[in-house]
């Protein structure tokens, strides 16, 4: 099936959804309730991970990404796989990037049910190997029961107070219009 279609198809369920009323536990996004990884094509191919990262944390913290390269040349193959921290965020990038533009391609972002880490792990140093099976996202430690310790002192922060009429003598920052990040990679 053509790329195009698959992401016409997901728009139209994604509105037929909306349209019912659909209940979150029996949307088609629960099949994948189990999986933070989407998948993200038609990529164009001067992005690099970088790029991709600053677009879709729009909707949450990335700890994974793959971005897929030509062994040889190392150049992108226009696709990759990314890694939310939080599944939920799957969901919001599927429905809200599935079908936008960026640097005159449309791209096609769906859920990916089982992903699989690449096997071509011999050429890896040791560090890449973990961070391909763990994640680079920050690990937060569960909640204690015993927040503070006896042990910790308290830190104070003075704040210099500015009174009326009085220069922090740093420049002021005129407003921006808000502008996405695919409209802004559109732009370039």
């Amino acid at each position: 099936m053509n790329a195009l279609t698959k992401v016409k198809l997901i728009n139209e369920l994604n509105e037929r959804e909306v349209e019912l009323g659909v209940a979150e536990k029996v949307s088609w996004h629960a099949e994948y309730k189990d999986s933070a990884w989407i998948f993200l094509g038609g990529l164009p191919y001067e992005l690099t991970e970088g790029d991709i990262i600053c677009v879709f944390s729009q909707y949450g913290e990335i700890v994974n990404i793959n971005l897929v390269r030509d062994k040889k040349t190392g150049k992108s193959k226009g696709f990759c796989f990314l890694c939310y921290e939080d599944q939920r965020s799957t969901i919001l990038a599927v429905d809200n990037f599935n079908g936008i533009k960026i640097r005159g391609r449309t791209i096609r972002v769906d859920h990916v049910a089982n992903y699989r880490p690449p096997k071509d792990s011999r050429n890896l140093d040791d560090v890449t190997r973990k961070l391909r099976e763990k994640g680079c996202g920050v690990k937060t430690p569960p909640p204690s029961s015993s927040e503070s310790s006896e042990d910790e002192t308290p830190v104070k922060k003075h704040k210099k107070e500015l009174g009326p009429g009085s220069d922090s003598g740093l420049p002021t920052v005129p407003e921006v219009s808000e502008v996405s990040p695919a409209e802004y990679l559109a732009c370039e």
